[in-house]
């Protein structure tokens, strides 16, 4: 699903280059298939993971590095791909971010081996570092205050309508095709936002541009690397492994570090003043523990539908409609509650409608309508995080300086791509953990021969894609199956748990950090 505050990051701009009047849709074309290719990118996989490990014969770490190699250059580079727009030109980044991703992608489709589409997949998050920041710095210089509403809406509208449609048309091509074409369609895409680039889009920079600050975006990134690193190998070295510990140790130091550097650099991407601010530090935390809870929630929902509740692909795709369109359809509604009642009353009652949401996906069991089972579910997630986003924004908007607003709000979308991918790595751990005691304690009573425990307990690292031992007899095989998939669904059931507990300490956090009424 989307991110906060991408419409204020366009809002927050200054109009450095209008186009005209007859350039105004080609720019708004080619802004909307570029975020859109880099926005479904990001959640369209989780629907391939399945047919990935299948195909790649991954284990869960595996497709774990599939998501969270392109997350954490997306994360940590994101800030640093807006400010080298606004220094070396907005089109030319976001040209240069679409031909990287472009190329990625046909390396992610033309891989054969899980390695080398985890190494395609990081120039991927790489490309659209660059790629997404400038594409809304492009509509924000391309068009003046007065035109500039009428393209957000019109951005976020054809976005919302994209970013639904892709996991669905991701599914079914999966489904009919094979997982390649998942990547390998971003290339006409990207060919086309190329050539009207080119064509339409005025070149564009800021007047008063900053040093990029490259230090701390090293920094930054080899801390997330080594965090992220060190969280998710646990899972097939052990805690006590010297590359687990030293990469925690050196992934903790370098943001260590990277805290230091911001404070001395001249132009730091993320300028630690503004977290003086009470609001403004309120709001990221929130972003954060929320952006946590739906991070691990929609890496590990599609693997539930397709390997146990046997969905296909297609389906899985179309599962979460309703919380996207729900968030679409009461997004004005939603903007409306801040005039109404202030930012603090929605982010305390969104949250705990999420954190709802997330129980009711705790209570199916295996089988079941989707319409009595996750449907209800979705809705009512759907109605928290609409209730959450338009106030999250608002308070982001006004809790710094006007001149502040843009790199605030840049801070806040990149805080919650960070939430994904720490929230997959470690929660990802607790995943793999209560899989495996809860199919042992199931696997006890069947009486299995030494050599068929061992194969399983050795595989239980792949989730529910674990295959069973050749050779046993069909009502032997049929009893595992059952066990393989209600232990997925017994820590699905934590999962959620945790996912509901975050919510309600991002409301908590509303409660006591963001004030009652906006400046």
């Amino acid at each position: 699903m989307k991110h906060p505050c991408e419409e204020a990051v366009i809002r927050s701009g200054v109009s450095s280059a209008p186009c005209s009047p007859k350039s105004q849709a080609w720019v708004l074309a080619a802004t909307i298939l570029g975020s859109s290719m880099a926005f479904i990118d990001g959640t369209v996989v989780n629907v391939a993971l399945p047919a990935l490990q299948s195909s790649l014969h991954a284990t869960v770490v595996d497709v774990q590095w599939v998501v969270e190699s392109y997350g954490l250059f997306l994360a940590a580079l994101l800030l640093i791909g807006g400010a080298m727009g606004d220094s070396f030109g907005r089109r030319s980044i976001f040209l240069f971010g679409t031909a990287l991703f472009a190329a990625a992608s046909i390396g992610c489709g033309l891989s054969s081996s899980i390695s080398q589409l985890i190494i395609a997949r990081s120039f991927q998050g790489i490309g659209a570092a660059f790629l997404v920041p400038s594409s809304l710095a492009i509509i924000s210089a391309s068009f003046d205050e007065k035109s500039r509403g009428r393209a957000i809406g019109t951005w976020s509208g054809f976005t919302a309508i994209t970013t639904a449609l892709g996991p669905v048309l991701g599914g079914w091509l999966i489904e009919h095709a094979s997982w390649h074409w998942v990547f390998l369609i971003n290339v006409p895409i990207a060919a086309a936002v190329i050539a009207i680039s080119l064509w339409h889009i005025p070149e564009s920079r800021s007047s008063t541009p900053q040093k990029t600050d490259w230090l701390g975006a090293a920094f930054a990134t080899i801390g997330l690397g080594g965090i992220v690193f060190g969280f998710v190998e646990s899972a097939n070295l052990g805690w006590r492994h010297p590359l687990v510990l030293g990469s925690l140790i050196a992934g903790l130091a370098s943001l260590i570090v990277f805290v230091f550097v911001e404070k001395r650099v001249a132009s730091p991407m993320v300028p630690l003043s503004l977290f003086k601010s009470r609001s403004f530090t309120g709001a990221n935390l929130l972003t954060l523990l929320l952006y946590s809870a739906l991070g691990i929630f929609f890496f590990l929902f599609p693997m539930n539908l397709i390997q146990v509740q046997k969905y296909s692909t297609t389906a899985t795709g179309a599962a979460a409609l309703p919380l996207i369109l729900l968030m679409f359809f009461l997004s004005r509604w939603s903007g409306g509650l801040v005039a109404r009642f202030g930012p603090k009353l929605p982010l305390i009652v969104g949250p705990l409608i999420a954190a709802a949401g997330f129980l009711l996906f705790a209570l199916p069991s295996v089988g079941g309508s989707y319409w009595t089972t996750f449907f209800p579910a979705f809705m009512v997630l759907g109605l928290g995080m609409a209730v959450s986003v338009a106030p999250l924004t608002t308070v982001v908007m006004s809790s710094v300086d006007q001149t502040r607003a843009g790199t605030a709000s840049g801070i806040n979308n990149a805080v919650s791509r960070v939430a994904g991918v720490l929230a997959v790595a470690i929660l990802g751990i607790v995943m793999v953990s209560a899989f495996s005691a809860r199919l042992q304690h199931s696997l006890a009573g069947l009486n299995l021969a030494p050599a068929a425990l061992h194969q399983i307990q050795s595989s239980v690292i792949r989730l529910a894609g674990l295959e069973t031992p050749a050779g046993l007899d069909p009502q032997t095989t049929s009893a595992i199956q059952t066990a393989i998939a209600h232990a997925f669904v017994s820590a699905f059931r934590l999962v959620t748990l945790i996912c509901a507990a975050l919510a309600v300490a991002s409301a908590a956090v509303a409660s006591r950090m963001i004030p009652v009424s906006q400046k």
